[in-house]
């Protein structure tokens, strides 16, 4: 098939509405096997969709870049829209045909074109208590034909807006959780079809969300950010002669209350369909509704969001009605989701209905004990009529809804009136999984789902219980899977600039636990922990290294540098100090259930261990930089000498790491699966000699005192498969991932898990939940191992930063006899596929136009390096021992089911 270009995307939006850039760069996928097609140059036309009379832009680049590429025309005012389309050239195999156009429009870009102001309804008078949702409305006159039109809008709190009847857009829970007393990010709709001229009227109904609904563990805080509702909104309309109304948000706004008269994120909505009202129709009745109150608002903090809008993905309807043991009626969604319940229903006025909303049931009833403190219910109260609703400002995490008091008694042939709707940031899926063993698929499949149900506007622990919160920690556990299964760069790039700003501007260099911080209003001291403090250097690594962006570095690089700077509390020598509590490899499963962080592995060794990683990382952030820079210039000297300085830096904390934790031999003093481990991956084992001791021990601890089980927590989880793949070896990290017993990867997959689970035996083989007050059925940082089914069982990886170059060399094992690996790279989709048949392994590669692969087959000693095209490969194999066998006493009986 002839190579042509696909995906033509800005920056990293794939709808470019409302962008915050002026010169976005451009990237360019490709589609096509033919072989060997590089690219040698471009062309990019550019047109004004206003001036068409114009003479379209054309530019023609001498190059074989084709991921984020500079913006070749002049820089985009506020407003300004271009179409665009590229055509790419090869002088061996002549040019593509062009591409399909492309939008691409500008958002208000500066502070003095907001001509808005901040509205607001009345402040409560019990800030104790949540906030009932209002509605803002207005009504106005047009006196042109519309054109076009824009709305740029944001709230305080989560709204939904409405334009003469019609809903505007498909986001849900807009505007987004940012830092908002430093960023506020706004939405831009295409509203030119919702307007008329004549009367028009708008109205947005906003909820308290996570500007001031209550938020954190614990019971919580409650207006965290401020304590009053508001609304931003300004509307441009242009006629057909280019003249512009404007329409802004000011003091001759109106509010009221309406149906839904309780929305929070942890405890659920409530609706009275009694209540209900047209409020976004011309000429209704505002009998009731009150003048808004403006307020001071900086408009410098108003930026559109650089990721993806959270909107409803997915709908899923019951696969059983289960009548539990006390009588309740349970529908089972055979999927552990985020999101919400819409319903169909009709019964007597006044009639309520509740909707509890789990994870799991514990002998055959609904377990809202790992909720804590949140109540997870939707409540409706019907009126005489027919009603189809849905939330609009909470979600939960469930696979369960009790539904109570439905008013007529629900069979199987009433399910049609439940649907669940499946809700996350609306990133473009790009990794994908599969082997030859179900129970693998179906763990991958688990990542997955964690992942969607956790990326909600931000990254976050947990979705259901009163926590929810973008913990750093679990980020940087995960990072590696997330960016392979998800482009979610532009998500993460907005929760990163937020996380600098409170670490620089709030926390002394401490790099956040939490982002946003709900912390802030108890002015709680910074904490300084490894790993999540760690999150700040090396998940954006992990963003460069798939995405080729080095620009997220250099955003972050006075971030990083903070970081270790001003954060980490050093000894004498540089380490950490040891007096500084360390959160450590938390949820190791040996640790005691109150006491996540009491594991068996020396927190301080964890943290150690990690700041050398990380300066080590930091080594190659400045080398990266570095070639960004002009040559010789002052940011260029700068970054060379930052960059010797890092890495002697390294070099001195290794000699201190090793003198403290590595004996002569080659025995590591915490000796723990997770201290092995890292020590190994991290490469602080200074001789081969040294290493290959390590590497034996952890054979035995893993063999004898493990029995294959795991015994890691949020450091050694991520690392632990990568290390004993580091020493050669893959059959006992093999065994280890296709064991079935607890604590291991597989087991929560016998017991029926579609996620995964916060702690390696959340549930009990009897059914029961685990106890204590940390128990969620959907946190993705234990999912992180699919990192290295990616790398190993499927062997593919980039080799250079961005998917230009990349690694296909698979490592079967176990008991697998095929997989497929496949990435939608920048360049377009890689695919490494092997199966094994009559003792003959084959191996098809495909590698997109414009990158090369380099290629390790088993049996192979050295790799070769292959362009674009299909290629099969077949050679004798020859599979290595299986299983590798547990270590017992000679006279001890012993039963070893697995594999």
């Amino acid at each position: 098939m002839a190579v042509r270009i696909t995906d033509v995307t800005l920056e990293h939006h794939r709808e470019a509405l409302g962008i915050g850039e002026t010169k976005p760069r451009i990237s360019w996928r490709f589609a096509g096997v033919t072989a060997d097609w590089v690219q040698s140059s471009y062309e990019v036309e550019i047109e004004n969709p206003e001036t068409p009379h114009l003479p379209i832009e054309k530019f023609s680049v001498s190059s074989s870049e084709s991921s984020l590429v500079p913006w070749p025309g002049k820089p985009l005012d506020s407003r300004a829209s271009r179409i665009l389309r590229v055509r790419a050239l090869s002088e061996e195999h002549g040019e593509t045909p062009w591409s399909d156009y492309v939008h691409v429009e500008a958002g208000i870009l500066s502070p003095e074109d907001w001509k808005c102001s901040l509205i607001q309804c009345d402040s409560r008078a019990n800030l104790t208590q949540p906030h009932a949702p209002v509605v803002f409305r207005y009504e106005f006159d047009i006196s042109t034909i519309v054109h076009k039109a824009r709305l740029f809008i944001s709230a305080h709190g989560i709204y939904e807006a409405e334009i003469n009847g019609q809903r505007v857009g498909d986001q849900v829970l807009a505007p987004g959780w940012t830092p908002y007393e430093y960023e506020l990010s706004y939405q831009t709709f295409d509203v030119t079809f919702h307007l008329k001229q004549g009367r028009n009227a708008i109205a947005a109904h906003v909820g308290e969300g996570w500007y001031c609904g209550r938020l954190g563990f614990g019971g919580g805080a409650r207006n965290i950010w401020g304590d009053t509702l508001g609304l931003l909104a300004q509307i441009v309309v242009t006629d057909n002669e280019g003249n512009e109304t404007v329409i802004v948000t000011d003091d001759q706004w109106q509010f009221t209350t309406d149906a839904t008269i309780q929305g929070e994120i942890y405890d659920g909505e409530s609706y009275d369909a009694r209540l209900e009202q047209d409020w976004s129709s011309v000429g209704i009745s505002t009998e009731g509704y009150k003048q808004v109150h403006t307020a001071q608002f900086d408009t410098n903090l108003l930026r559109p969001f650089d990721g993806p809008p959270v909107r409803a993905i997915q709908e899923i309807s019951p696969v059983a009605l289960i009548k539990s043991p006390s009588g309740k009626r349970i529908l089972d969604f055979g999927q552990n989701l985020v999101g919400w319940l819409r319903i169909r229903v009709k019964g007597k006025s006044g009639h309520v209905i509740r909707l509890q909303h789990v994870e799991v049931l514990e002998f055959g009833e609904c377990a809202i004990e790992p909720l804590r403190t949140a109540k997870a219910q939707d409540t409706v109260i019907l009126s005489d009529s027919e009603l189809e609703w849905q939330p609009k400002f909470t979600f939960h995490g469930f696979r369960y809804v009790q539904v109570d008091d439905w008013p007529t008694p629900i069979s199987d042939n009433e399910l049609s009136s439940f649907v669940a709707v499946v809700i996350h940031t609306d990133m473009e899926r790009t990794g994908w999984f599969d082997c030859s063993d179900d129970m693998l698929n179906k763990l991958h499949e688990n990542v997955v789902w964690s992942m969607r149900g956790n990326f909600v506007s931000i990254p976050t622990d947990c979705p259901q219980r009163d926590e929810r919160l973008g913990w750093s920690g679990d980020l940087q556990a995960f990072a590696p899977t997330a960016t392979f299964l998800y482009n979610c760069h532009g998500m993460l790039k907005s929760w990163f600039r937020g996380a600098a700003t409170e670490q620089i501007r709030d926390l002394d260099g401490a790099f956040p636990l939490i982002s946003p911080n709900v912390w802030r209003i108890t002015r709680m001291p910074p904490i300084r922990a490894a790993i999540w403090g760690d999150c700040s250097v090396l998940v954006p690594w992990e963003m460069y290294t798939s995405s080729g962006d080095s620009v997220i570095l250099g955003d972050l690089y006075d971030s990083m540098k903070d970081w270790v700077q001003r954060g980490v509390k050093r000894d004498e020598r540089g380490l950490w100090d040891p007096s500084n509590h360390q959160l450590g490899d938390w949820l190791d499963p040996l640790a005691p259930l109150e006491d996540p962080g009491n594991s068996v592995t020396d927190p301080v060794f964890v943290a150690n261990a990690f700041l050398i990683h990380t300066t080590d990382t930091l080594v190659e952030i400045c080398r990266a930089l570095s070639t960004t820079a002009p040559e010789g210039s002052q940011k260029h000297e700068t970054l060379l000498a930052e960059f010797g300085s890092f890495q002697a830096e390294a070099t001195k904390l290794r000699e201190a790491f090793a003198s403290e934790y590595i004996t002569p031999s080659g025995r590591v003093l915490s000796d723990s699966q997770t201290a092995i481990a890292i020590a190994i991956h991290f490469s602080l084992i200074p001789t081969v000699e040294q290493e290959k001791v390590a590497a034996a021990r952890l054979n035995t601890i893993i063999r004898q005192n493990a029995r294959f089980k795991i015994a890691t927590g949020f450091a050694g989880t991520p690392v632990i498969g990568h290390a004993l793949s580091k020493v050669h070896q893959y059959q006992l990290f093999y065994r280890m991932l296709l064991h079935k017993k607890p604590p291991s990867w597989l087991y929560p997959v016998t017991m029926g898990a579609t996620t995964i689970w916060e702690r390696w035996t959340s549930m009990e083989p009897d059914n029961t939940v685990a106890k204590g007050n940390m128990t969620s059925f959907n946190h993705y940082a234990l999912g992180a191992v699919a990192d290295w089914m990616h790398k190993f069982i499927g062997g593919l990886h980039p080799l250079q930063p961005g998917w230009k170059r990349f690694a296909v060399s698979p490592v079967p094992g176990g008991t697998l006899t095929h997989a497929t690996v496949s990435h939608l790279s920048p360049y377009g989709l890689a695919t490494s596929k092997w199966h094994i048949e009559n003792a003959i392994f084959c191996l098809r590669v495909t590698v997109p136009p414009n990158t090369t692969a380099e290629i390790k087959l088993p049996g192979r000693a050295d790799p070769f390096v292959v362009g674009s095209g299909v290629h099969d490969y077949s050679e004798p194999y020859g599979a290595p021992p299986w299983p590798p066998l547990p270590i017992y006493a000679p006279f001890m009986p012993h039963e070893d089911d697995e594999p």
